[in-house]
């Protein structure tokens, strides 16, 4: 039968929209900020010197969102610890702490600055916002006092948060988020006793929140994706990276693709403990990334990004990360399988011992399969074929599937799972997959002198995680980091060793 005229105009009409959804494109800012650090000590500086130092470090992200609106863009992340750095005790970071209010009291600071008790850091940012209409997302410290009627309330009588707030481009705060999974570290800090899933409209997307140590848990990150359909997620950080899965440019790239959402990540620039790399990221890869261990500068990155990346025709299918694993006869029998550590994790290696071939190893119950062809292998360079299956459990504890095709640092294999940084091999073909227990898989590839693969790799509907054209540099790592979140320790226990 043949739908009346006006079903067949509002069908017309329903795409339409969609498809104007669909185009619909947002300027993304991200601010990787060398931070001002106060001097170390345990004794609190005055409110005064406190706000001095964070003044400093605010007139910097002040010219970066100056800098950012002049060049069009909607909204601009900047770093975890951006305004104070880290290096606290409970006491010291006291005086950087301001009490900030639940957004829903509809609050400008930037025009009613007195409505709360003091709040200096919030009445620039919030002028910040306003007085280049864009959206500015920074990270500072909460206060909320407490008594003993709350059998939680600490003995100093105050939680205290690491903090993510959103102010509009009328300066107005429209989110706020206290950081749930604390890294070991941060002991200055409380987490909240729930997990917070901050959400957000904007005229370009629905966006969601979280902090640094965050995305390796299911709370609130999958959360905000899998559940309440996010199209953006904001992400200040201060990451120390970690060869070879776990460099912020590589792991937030993958997060990205394997979650299918665009993430804006900042990072802190602090050399001398591994911190670099931030980046704008899309579900089929980098828009644009910044990694630099040479210097000391801080960098602004701007990039397009699809407002409602589901929408988009260039949005990824959906994968069944297992389907192709399980369905291949295991590749030709290992006898040479040896162990290795990656990151503390006990891994089991296979080496690619001829320059193409299909090869299979398995610990517990995954099994990584790869095909691959090497463009002239190097004498002088060791791949291994690796799978882990297990708990992870220095740094944090968290249950990880990973089958992963890497470089060794050296020809000895005892040296497989270091960290490499160089290559000089580069694959005409690889195709990496494995039979995971879980949705939640990483497509990672990574390139000599640490750099990213934008548009080199795609992950088929049944799990393969493939070259398309072979690889332009040559390869540090390809790799599928999956994460079993069911298998996770409770919260607290999880986040320190």
């Amino acid at each position: 039968m043949l739908p009346s005229q006006p079903l067949l105009h509002a069908a017309v009409f329903a795409l339409a929209v969609l498809q104007a959804l669909a185009s619909d494109t947002f300027i993304a800012a991200v601010y990787e900020h060398a931070v001002i650090l106060p001097d170390v000590t345990d004794e609190p500086v005055s409110p005064d010197d406190a706000l001095a130092l964070m003044n400093k470090n605010m007139d910097v992200l002040e010219g970066a969102i100056k800098e950012a609106a002049q060049q069009g863009a909607h909204i601009i992340v900047t770093p975890e610890d951006g305004i104070y750095g880290w290096h606290f005790t409970r006491e010291a970071i006291y005086p950087y702490l301001e009490d900030i209010p639940d957004p829903a009291a509809n609050w400008i600071p930037c025009t009613d600055p007195t409505r709360f008790a003091p709040a200096p850091v919030q009445e620039r940012l919030s002028c910040m916002a306003r007085n280049n209409s864009i959206y500015v997302v920074a990270n500072m410290g909460d206060k909320k006092l407490c008594n003993s009627s709350d059998p939680g309330c600490p003995s100093d009588g105050r939680y205290q948060y690491n903090t993510d707030v959103v102010f509009d481009p009328e300066g107005k705060l429209v989110a706020r988020y206290h950081k749930y999974n604390l890294f070991m570290s941060e002991t200055q800090f409380n987490y909240p006793k729930e997990p917070e899933a901050v959400t957000f409209e904007t005229p370009f997307g629905k966006f969601g929140i979280f902090t640094c140590f965050d995305i390796l848990f299911h709370e609130p990150a999958v959360v905000l994706v899998s559940e309440l359909q996010v199209d953006t997620v904001l992400f200040p950080t201060a990451w120390m990276n970690v060869l070879p899965f776990l460099t912020a440019i590589e792991f937030h790239s993958a997060w990205a693709i394997g979650m299918g959402v665009n993430f804006l990540a900042a990072n802190t620039h602090y050399t001398s403990i591994s911190m670099t790399g931030s980046g704008i990221y899309a579900p089929d890869g980098a828009r644009t990334y910044y990694y630099n261990m040479k210097n000391e500068d801080g960098r602004l990155l701007i990039a397009e990004l699809d407002s409602h990346p589901r929408l988009s025709p260039a949005s990824p299918p959906a994968v069944s990360w297992s389907s192709y694993a399980s369905s291949v006869e295991r590749f030709s029998p290992n006898d040479h399988d040896f162990s290795g550590l990656i990151f503390h994790d006990q891994f089991t290696f296979t080496e690619l011992t001829k320059p193409e071939g299909n090869l299979t190893v398995c610990q517990k119950d995954l099994c990584c399969h790869l095909s691959y062809k090497m463009a002239g292998k190097q004498e002088d360079e060791v791949y291994v074929l690796g799978a882990f299956d297990g708990l992870h459990v220095v740094e944090g504890q968290y249950y990880l599937q990973i089958c992963t095709l890497l470089k060794c640092k050296s020809t000895d294999l005892n040296t497989c799972g270091q960290p490499v940084e160089t290559a000089q091999t580069k694959f005409e073909m690889f195709s990496l997959s494995g039979t995971f227990g879980t949705n939640y898989v990483f497509p990672e590839v990574l390139y000599s002198g640490v750099q990213l693969a934008p548009g080199e790799f795609e992950v088929l509907r049944d799990g393969r995680l493939k070259s398309k054209h072979g690889t332009s540099k040559p390869l540090i790592t390809a790799t599928l980091f999956g994460r079993l979140y069911e298998k996770d320790l409770p919260h607290p226990l999880r986040t320190s060793s």
